[in-house]
């Protein structure tokens, strides 16, 4: 059993959360019980994934994305207050990590995805959220059901680069308005989650690009989060997958 503070200290300093400027109220966004044993993961918060998780009695749940955004009104009423009363009912806390999980260097979404595919770090991209890494030249298609197999995810190819690719950029989640920015790095393939009309960018400048959906890009840095806290903090632990098809 660990101390929430100590806990919420340890998350804020290793994920580095006032480093990075976000639309997300990054950190502890509901506070439980003082003392924890258990902990879940999940990629997004809400109140029937509360509820479904709950049953597992944690003490503290982890998220990718939170229930509170710089841009939404903060009023605890109406469908918010309804959303966080299983929570408040049961004690329990309730920590998000947006862009901080994104960016990470050891834990992060793009990070991690880059480490699936064993590609050599080489660079940043997206305002340092995103990365790219330089992999032995293979097949797009290969790497297209390679990551639909791993991440368990329906993706979609535009195929209008080469067919032999080495050097891939990682943007999960809405990372599709960086094609520009992959351009200009000469890359053979950007990884991305949302779909977004690019097939024309991506013709003329010759590209390929993977849309794996928000949801299946973003399931790995919570995945390699929650094995952090096991390592370092010795608690139970957790992972709760409620894949969107988005």
């Amino acid at each position: 059993m660990e101390n929430l503070n100590k806990i919420k200290a340890f998350l804020n300093d290793y994920l580095k959360i006032d480093q990075v400027e976000d639309v997300s109220w990054n950190g502890l966004q509901v506070e439980g019980s003082s003392k924890v044993s258990r902990v879940a993961f999940c990629v997004t918060g809400g109140g029937e994934v509360f509820k479904e998780i709950l049953k597992w009695n944690p003490d503290l749940i982890i998220a990718h994305h939170g229930i509170f955004w710089k841009k939404a009104n903060p009023s605890i009423s109406g469908w918010m207050k309804k959303r966080i009363t299983p929570l408040i009912k049961t004690d329990t806390s309730f920590y998000a990590v947006h862009l901080p999980l994104d960016k990470h260097s050891e834990v992060g979404n793009n990070v991690q995805i880059l480490n699936l595919l064993n590609a050599e770090i080489i660079g940043e991209m997206a305002d340092s959220i995103g990365w790219v890494g330089k992999i032995e030249e293979t097949n797009v298609k290969l790497l297209k059901d390679k990551l639909e197999s791993d991440l368990g995810t329906k993706t979609k190819l535009l195929d209008y680069g080469p067919k032999k690719i080495s050097k891939i950029g990682v943007v999960s989640g809405a990372g599709g308005k960086y094609i520009y920015e992959a351009l200009e790095k000469e890359l053979d393939l950007l990884i991305t989650g949302e779909e977004k009309d690019l097939a024309e960018v991506a013709r003329d400048g010759e590209i390929n690009i993977i849309f794996g959906g928000h949801y299946g890009t973003e399931t790995l840095g919570i995945k390699a989060l929650k094995e952090k806290i096991e390592e370092e903090l010795s608690l139970e632990t957790r992972y709760f997958d409620f894949p969107t098809s988005l």
